[in-house]
């Protein structure tokens, strides 16, 4: 693949492959802790082997032509360092563009680019498109302009032009899982303090299955907000009980122990960012120990919090996950990301893929009227340049 990606690079920009440099930065799945980022609790997402490529040449112009193999319509984009303002006619472009206003905003860069990007992520399956193609950007011109920047602060440089540049609100879980990710490792982060360790995700005779619903997500804007702002709202009447700073520093218990200052409402919010919290950390523990039995019923356990509590799955994810229940072949199934569409997450025992994806498929299509996509994911390394071993064997 990478050959043939070199030669559609010289067919764009000409010249030979020789100072032709190669890059690349994973998706991420979040396997448990949905919802919790925010208010204050853990998240344990791991790097998938599918990402974001990234070929760059430095040139003697002053400008930075980008090129992407996944949206060939809109042709190459020309930008000038004299401009690196957001465009909406730019589209995709305004993400690597913003890391290079961010770059730039560290002192001048030396030479111009040409970059072609090519993404092996499904477009809209919530499995963080946009954080790959920042962290393989800031990844290539730390390397290419020589800046010395650590990996944790081109993670915390890609959230920031996420939420400044491009406008996204978002935690910095989808960027931290991309830069950090380790082959075979899932990740425990807590995201307030950015503490964190890997834990071995050893499958064994199991696969990571990633279910689209092909449900365009609108996910209201609104209905987020409307969470978090109910979470907020819940915190703050137990601040006048108790010295924390965050939903994720309470118990179960504790928070049952107040649950009669709060509204039914603030009550339900506040039990799934509670609950979600400790049944992560209680899933690092089960993978810690190895046990994935343990982990499938947490991740049971999290979906129904997620469906009852925060009310932010629907009919779709539903029904998928649903049928990945009733298959024999699933060890956990859950919905990922923010709900509302999207994907779920499901571990599945090897020897069964083939018959769970046809099966919880046609159940899914006979109930929604349309199909969902089925991904079968490994767990990889986080951005990083190819060698030239990785070049040859992708």
């Amino acid at each position: 693949m990478i050959f043939s990606l070199k030669q559609r690079f010289i067919e764009l920009f000409s010249g030979s492959d020789e100072a032709i440099r190669t890059f690349f930065a994973p998706g991420r799945v979040n396997l448990i802790g949905e919802h919790t980022d925010y208010n204050g609790g853990h998240v344990l997402p791991c790097a998938l082997a599918i990402g974001t490529y990234a070929l760059v040449r430095q040139t003697d112009e002053p400008f930075v032509r980008f090129y992407s193999q996944n949206f060939p319509e809109t042709g190459v984009i020309t930008v000038s360092y004299g401009d690196l303002s957001y465009r909406r006619e730019h589209g995709w472009a305004n993400y690597p563009k913003g890391i290079l206003a961010a770059f730039q905003a560290l002192g001048p860069l030396e030479t111009g680019l040409d970059i072609l990007y090519y993404g092996t992520i499904p477009n809209g399956a919530g499995l963080s498109s946009s954080a790959s193609i920042e962290l393989v950007t800031a990844v290539m011109l730390n390397e290419l302009f020589r800046r010395g920047l650590d990996q944790l602060e081109l993670v915390k440089m890609s959230q920031n032009v996420e939420n400044k540049y491009i406008g996204v609100n978002c935690g910095i879980m989808d960027q931290f899982a991309v830069g950090m990710g380790k082959q075979d490792c899932a990740i425990l982060l807590n995201c307030q303090t950015l503490e964190h360790r890997y834990l071995p995700l050893v499958l064994d005779d199991c696969a990571i299955v990633i279910a689209n619903t092909n449900k365009k997500r609108g996910l209201a804007d609104s209905a987020y907000n409307e969470r978090r702002a109910t979470c907020e709202a819940a915190l703050a009447k137990l601040q006048s009980v108790r010295n924390i700073a965050s939903l994720g520093e309470l118990t179960s218990a504790e928070l049952a122990r107040y649950a009669h200052l709060l509204s039914p409402l603030e009550q339900k919010r506040a039990r799934h960012a509670v609950t979600e919290n400790e049944r992560t950390l209680e899933a690092a523990r089960a993978l810690e120990r190895g046990d994935l039995v343990r982990f499938g019923e947490l991740m049971k356990q999290s979906h129904l919090s997620l469906r009852n509590d925060y009310e932010v799955t629907g009919v779709e994810l539903d029904t998928l996950v649903e049928a990945a229940w009733s298959h024999e072949g699933t060890v956990g199934a859950r919905m990922t990301g923010a709900g509302f569409g999207g994907c779920t997450v499901n571990i599945v025992k090897k020897a069964c893929v083939q018959d769970f994806i046809e099966r919880v498929g046609n159940a899914y299509a006979e109930k929604i009227g349309y199909e969902a996509s089925f991904y079968v994911v490994d767990v990889g390394d986080g951005a990083r340049e190819l060698t030239e071993l990785e070049e040859m064997s992708r």
